[in-house]
């Protein structure tokens, strides 16, 4: 399937207080950009209003009231106009003029070298320039020879199925559930949702314009997934409740020989040129080592295996732990438990953002439907704000003086405002102001969005945040380090995943019998997060060293690896290669490049635990590098750092 991206999904057909109802709602600055789109008029931008840069989310760029009302009285006419003569545009705008409207949305000089990743994102010629596309004629045989598994039927592997689609290279994919939607499919806790902006965290040639919520819910996003797969055609190719347990490469073949077992407990082993691993980093729950965990009488889960048959209803609840998880269901156990006890390590940090649960209206709606290139915009606006911009509050300044509390002058200013808006929802609570100020710099951590909601929860009379070390769990509780015991009647485990246990528990057995799991050990690396030297045709998605914490959306961040993926597949049919490894030297350049980088990144701060280290403290999960060089290494492989056969 081809796709083509129109100015705008229909026609504008309504009247003329329909539309200033609708422009009432409208995001000023992206309602700007359609202006000139469908006037071709580029004096908008010289005008006396100007948005001014993005600043804790609020994306209207702090317009005036009376700036507002100027552009929408504009806009209606404009829209008006274009309504009565047939809904059609003038010329498409040049390369140059777009780079002029991206820098005056963002109220900053949008540096030259991101202007083709923003084009390519904006993609307002309709192209979805990440499609698939051979160089060369490829006969229909070509394209047999090279089978292809894909692991996982998440996010990352649904593209990679609708992008294999498009080359007409034959797959399967194989899913351990028995739905795809991956995370969106194995946590259904109560108020789960994105903590990305939804209308960018979407592919980038499906976009939803029908939204509930800024930042949806987890069924919202879940039949999204579902969507997608019916939509491009993947679901005959796809194989529910079968767990794959061992891929042996076998060199005289050049293919993979992979074992898979079904729910029920059937082994069948079948033969790929390449795998793609799309089994994510969050997916496989970590329980936590407490003495007596085992010996709870009442009923207990992790959060993502949310036991969903438990009433809540005027019951004791337990929560252990504080991320992102606990962020969301603190707020809704605390409006049905008679009681709730929530256990924190180390307080999180938060960005404000009114929108993180509101609910986007009709009018907006309509305006992401109908207004030409309005959703376009308006999704480079949520990205380019959450781009690189914060890359430098995460890297270390070793002239800092106060590394206990921040790394950098910038990354200390962000501090204090973060603290400043703690102190105005629990400023009335000192006892309780005093345990949710996080004791280590931003960013050390994953940073979670806010609207009051979580310290509203905490500050109810019926919930008490615990500070102290779990010393035990016993039968009909909790027993902190103080020796104080907490009666509880259920326990969630907030306490996340074996995040850096890549490809774990499959057992994966490489050129010349190597297992990589033992080869990894406990600090797995990938070249560019993708390829391991001794694994040929090894493919990974969202793998070693590729998580965002510092801005983007993994989705992007997918898209970019997926074109990389399909580029190396593509090399291979089009050059009759069996095989494609990743050369030694590349691989170990790029690790010591990552290891040299993080070292000097806010995750790597000493004293602080985050699930991007392993155990001994080394960075191995997140990506250091800037969303604009990561796209430009995942346009094409450099086919000098592999070897083909």
């Amino acid at each position: 399937m081809r796709i083509r991206l129109k100015p705008a999904e229909q026609r504008i057909t309504e009247n003329d207080d329909f539309i200033a109802q609708a422009l009432r709602s409208a995001n000023v600055p992206t309602l700007m950009m359609s202006m000139v789109h469908v006037t071709g008029d580029m004096s908008l931008l010289d005008g006396p209003i100007k948005p001014r840069r993005v600043v804790n989310g609020d994306y209207e760029s702090s317009l005036t009231h009376e700036e507002k009302l100027k552009v929408r009285a504009h806009a209606l006419e404009v829209l008006k106009a274009y309504r009565d003569r047939g809904c059609t545009l003038p010329p498409p705008l040049s390369e140059p003029q777009v780079h002029a409207l991206m820098s005056f949305l963002v109220g900053e000089e949008v540096p030259r070298e991101y202007v083709p990743m923003m084009m390519e994102e904006l993609a307002l010629d309709g192209v979805d320039h990440r499609a698939f596309k051979w160089d060369q004629p490829v006969s229909a045989e070509d394209k047999r020879k090279h089978q292809v598994l894909i692991i996982g039927a998440g996010m990352s592997g649904l593209l990679a199925a609708i992008r294999l689609q498009e080359a007409g290279i034959p797959y399967l994919v194989v899913e351990k559930n028995e739905a795809v939607g991956g995370t969106w499919f194995e946590n259904s806790y109560p108020g789960c949702r994105v903590d990305s902006p939804n209308h960018f965290y979407s592919f980038s040639f499906e976009p939803n314009h029908g939204w509930p919520e800024y930042f949806s819910r987890r069924d919202e996003l879940f039949a999204y997934f579902n969507r997608c797969a019916d939509k491009y055609g993947i679901r005959p190719h796809l194989r529910f409740s079968t767990e794959v347990i061992a891929a042996r490469y076998a060199e005289d073949e050049r293919r993979w020989n992979v074992t898979m077992r079904t729910a029920a407990g059937t082994e069948e082993n079948l033969k790929f040129n390449a795998i793609i691993s799309a089994v994510g980093q969050l997916n496989r729950p970590k329980l936590p080592d407490i003495a007596g965990r085992e010996s709870f009488a009442g009923p207990s889960w992790h959060s993502a295996r949310w036991q969903h048959q438990h009433d809540l209803k005027g019951r004791t609840v337990a929560v252990i732990g504080t991320g992102a998880s606990a962020f969301q269901i603190v707020p809704e156990v605390a409006k049905v438990a008679a009681r709730l006890l929530v256990f924190q390590r180390s307080a999180p940090w938060m960005f404000p953002n009114s929108q993180y649960h509101a609910l986007v209206g009709e009018d907006k709606k309509w305006l992401l439907r109908h207004v030409p290139y309005y959703a376009r915009w308006y999704r480079f606006l949520l990205f380019y704000a959450s781009s690189d911009a914060l890359l430098p509050a995460c890297t270390i300044d070793p002239q800092w003086p106060h590394q206990d509390r921040s790394i950098s002058k910038l990354n200390d200013r962000i501090r204090e405002n973060l603290v400043a808006n703690i102190r105005r929802q629990v400023g009335d609570r000192p006892e309780l102001l005093q345990k949710v100020i996080p004791n280590y710099p931003p960013f050390v951590k994953r940073i979670l969005v806010d609207n009051g909601s979580w310290l509203g929860a905490l500050k109810r009379d019926n919930v008490e945040l615990i500070d102290e070390e779990i010393r035990a769990i016993v039968p009909d509780g909790i027993v902190d380090a103080r020796g104080t015991h907490h009666r509880t009647d259920i326990i969630v485990y907030a306490t996340g995943f074996h995040a850096n246990r890549f490809l774990w528990p499959m057992e994966i057995l490489g050129r010349g019998g190597v297992n990589l799991r033992q080869a990894w050990a406990d600090e797995p690396h990938a070249y560019l997060g993708i390829t391991v030297p001794k694994f040929p045709n090894l493919f990974l998605l969202y793998g070693p060293s590729t998580n965002l914490a510092h801005g983007g959306s993994i989705i992007f961040h997918s898209e970019c690896q997926v074109r990389y993926v399909m580029g190396c597949i593509k090399a291979m049919v089009e050059r009759g290669a069996a095989a494609m490894e990743c050369k030694p030297g590349p691989f170990q350049d790029y690790v010591d490049r990552y290891a040299k980088t993080c070292a000097g990144m806010v995750w790597a701060h000493p004293g602080t635990r985050n699930w991007y280290k392993n155990d001994r403290g080394v960075v191995i999960n997140t990506s250091p590098w800037r969303l604009v060089d990561y796209w430009k290494w995942m346009r094409e492989p450099d086919l000098s750092d592999y070897d083909l056969r």
